[in-house]
This record gives structure tokens, sequence and C-alpha cells, in this order.
């Protein structure tokens, strides 16, 4: 049972780690969309989630893609559905999910953001990826409200944002009961002050009403295929190729996994019957 045990982690080894590959690239993805809008280090100083948010709208179609554009704000009416992949959560882990408006890139943050969303005591649920950020038991300090920027004001940044709220966490006064109505404040500031824990997942969209009044500033694409976990999984690939390994085509990234995971399987069961026959 030992030697039929190393076999199959050794078949299973190759699709594991494709799936860490694909999950660490999209963390670096998010990362540096956050980088090229200006949301790091205008609004964080620091970036760095364990997890991936996935967002979508009722009405829209699939989910929202980091800094999707939106012209018509009635689409981003409805509550957010957020989900997250990466990490494991307990019933008992307790986090605060808050959205705010970081305005047009450029924005001078010191002058605080507008709070749309602010919401303590949120849970995460599922028994597997992707994970639900349910809100059912939070206490909603300020509802959801959708986005309105003022019109030919520029793209205005919203920011979703999951943090870890511990035991340690306090909200500040003026913050901790239900229902206060959406106003700036200083958020940076919020997190140190109520303590709370790491920035677990995030994601941004932009909204504008009209046409810019002004020329925004300009911010630069990301083109995964120059991050290092994409870099590092090519590299891999080549070796693997070279080593005498042919393709006959090139699949998609789900065709790949699926081939990947077929292989794996096929190497399992070749596994089983070989230590079957010989015992």
């Amino acid at each position: 049972m030992f030697a039929l045990s190393l076999l199959v982690s050794a078949a299973l080894a190759p699709f594991v780690l494709g799936q860490n590959t694909s999950q660490t690239l999209a963390i670096e993805a998010i990362e540096a969309n956050f980088n090229n809008s200006g949301i790091v280090p205008s609004l964080l100083a620091t970036f760095a989630p364990t997890a991936v948010m996935t967002l979508s709208f009722q009405g829209t179609d699939g989910a929202v893609a980091p800094g999707q554009a939106f012209t018509d704000n009635t689409k981003v009416a409805p509550t957010p559905n957020l989900t997250i992949t990466g990490g494991q959560y307990s019933a008992t882990d307790l986090f605060t999910l808050a959205m705010v408006d970081a305005g047009p890139v450029g924005t001078d943050e010191t002058k605080g953001q507008t709070r749309h969303w602010l919401v303590n005591g949120v849970t995460v649920t599922g028994d597997a990826a992707p994970f639900t950020v349910s809100i059912e038991n939070g206490t909603a300090i300020t509802e959801y409200a959708g986005p309105a920027p003022p019109a030919n004001s520029g793209p205005h940044r919203y920011v979703i944002m999951l943090y870890s709220q511990p035991s340690s966490f306090q909200a500040p006064a003026g913050l901790n009961t239900a229902n206060i109505g959406v106003s700036t404040y200083d958020f940076p500031a919020y997190v140190q002050d109520s303590h709370l824990g790491a920035l677990v997942a995030a994601t941004y969209f932009t909204v504008e009403a009209g046409t810019a009044s002004f020329t925004p500033s300009a911010t630069s694409a990301v083109v995964t295929s120059t991050l290092p976990a994409a870099a590092s999984s090519a590299g891999s690939s080549a070796t693997s190729s070279s080593s005498g390994s042919r393709a006959t085509g090139s699949p998609t990234a789900g065709q790949n996994g699926s081939t990947s995971l077929s292989i794996s399987l096929t190497a399992v069961f070749a596994a089983i019957a070989a230590v079957i026959v010989f015992n």
C-alpha cells in the first residue's frame, strides 16, 4: 500500500503543480493590475493578497474582470456577488468587507475616499473553492451603495477589499453602528485604527459618467505572459518538450488542464494495476 501511495502521489503531482501555478499567476495578475492602476501605492501602501476575488453583478455577463470599465452605473447597482479562491477558512473566521471610491487615477488619496460599502463580521462559506463571501450575518455599517461618480469627472476606481478581522478588531467611533450613510473617510486610517488584519483579497472596476473634462493619467495593461509564474510555467513546459514529449497542437488553458488530469488519472490506474500484479 505504501508503494501504491507513492505512485499515486507521483502521478498526480503534475496536475497539482498546474493548479498551484494557475493560482500564483492569478494573484500576480491582480497585484500587477493594482500597481498599474495606481491603487498601489496611492490607496494601499502594499498589496500581497493570498486569494483571488471574483466579482459579478446581476444582469452582467459573467465575472467582472479587474479594472473592467462601465459607463452605465445601473449595471453595478445591485449588491455584488463575491467569491474567493485560495486559502482555507473555518466557520469562526471573521472578515471586514469594504468598497471605496478611490477616484480617477492620480487622485490625491490623502483627502479621503468615499465609503460605498462597509460590513464587519463577514464570513467565508463553502467546502471548496470558490468560497462565497457572505454578509448574511455581518453588521452592515454602510449598506452597499452603487457608484455615482460626478459627470465628466473621469473613470472612478471602485475598490472592493476583504480584510481578516481578528479578535483585536475594534471599530472606531462613528463607524461602530449599523446603517451609516455614504460619506468620505480615510480608509487607510480606518484599517490601522481598527486593527484589521491582512488584506486577503481585492478587486476593482471603474465607472465613468459622461466624458472627462481633463486627460486622465494613462495606465498600462497587464500582460500575463510576462509575469513570473507564466515565465516559470513556460520554462517547465519547454523542459518537458525537450525531454521527448511532442505537442500536437496548442490547447486552451481549460483543455490543457483536462489533458493533464486525463494523463494523471491514466498513470494512477496504471500504477494501481502494477501494484496489484506484483503483489
